[in-house]
């Protein structure tokens, strides 16, 4: 009786076998055992060089497909930069220059003060004489002022000299008389103070004056007192000529008496200082 049964696989056993790689020869027994179980082994990796290029190749297959891009940009930057900082303080060249440039900036820094401080002193020194100077020309003007005399009366005759006798006077004549009009002004004969002012006597109204050296000047006579007290400048007023007291006619006695001790000769002591009566 005739089978009615279809086969699952029309192709027989062999269609089953499709999916494997290898091909399969005519002769099922022609494969040795051992060939056939050397089918289904991997190939052993040597030792060497292989193992990195498989990494180079995976490095690559990486690279190809985007997986390195995943790597930030900026890596290679940072790198960079702190690699540069290592790089200047590692020179020793650099680090010597930097050195010579910190001394050199150091020395000038000290040499500018140095020089500011000299050009202060010097400003100052110059003022300081500057100073003196004018301070010595001012005490020289004051001591010429000082030293400077004029002439009690403008307008006069000598009528006595020192030490000449008369009966009308007790002793030897004490001083040098200017003989002028009553209200003539009479002047001070140089700087000095007014220490005394008023009616004396035989002298009539007389002014002392005090000059800076201590000499006692005398003005008697006088028929008025301009200036009675305080300081006084070579040629100011301080009295007009008068007849007051023991005389016999107007006019200026004057006396000088050094140390305000006794008088001596007007004349002399005038002429000793420049000026002839």
């Amino acid at each position: 009786m005739a089978s009615t049964h279809t086969p699952a696989h029309p192709a027989g056993p062999a269609a089953g076998t499709q999916l494997l790689d290898h091909p399969v020869p005519d002769d099922p027994g022609a494969l040795a055992p051992e060939a056939e179980a050397n089918r289904h082994r991997m190939p052993r990796q040597t030792r060497g060089a292989s193992p990195l290029l498989g990494v180079t190749a995976v490095a690559a297959t990486l690279g190809a497909t985007g997986f390195a891009s995943a790597t930030p940009a900026a890596a290679p930057a940072i790198e960079a930069q702190d690699e540069s900082p290592v790089a200047l303080a590692a020179d020793p060249g650099l680090a010597l220059a930097a050195r010579i440039q910190q001394q050199a900036d150091s020395q000038r820094t000290a040499a500018e003060e140095d020089a500011r401080v000299q050009a202060a002193q010097e400003a100052a020194a110059k003022a300081a004489a500057k100073e003196a100077e004018a301070e010595r020309a001012a005490a020289e003007a004051e001591r010429a002022k000082a030293a400077a005399l004029t002439l009690p009366v403008k307008d006069y005759n000598l009528s006595a000299h020192y030490g000449q006798s008369a009966r009308y006077w007790a002793h030897l004549h004490t001083g040098l008389d200017f003989a002028a009009d009553t209200g003539t002004a009479v002047f001070a004969l140089g700087q000095g103070t007014i220490t005394s002012a008023g009616w004396s006597g035989a002298y009539g109204y007389r002014i002392v004056e005090t000059l800076p050296d201590g000499t006692e000047i005398w003005y008697c006579h006088l028929s008025s007192i301009i200036k009675g007290s305080g300081k006084v400048t070579a040629g100011q007023q301080i009295g007009k000529v008068g007849a007051t007291g023991n005389v016999t006619g107007p006019h200026l006695h004057l006396e000088v008496r050094p140390g305000g001790g006794a008088p001596v000769d007007p004349e002399t002591w005038l002429q000793q200082r420049g000026l002839t009566p």
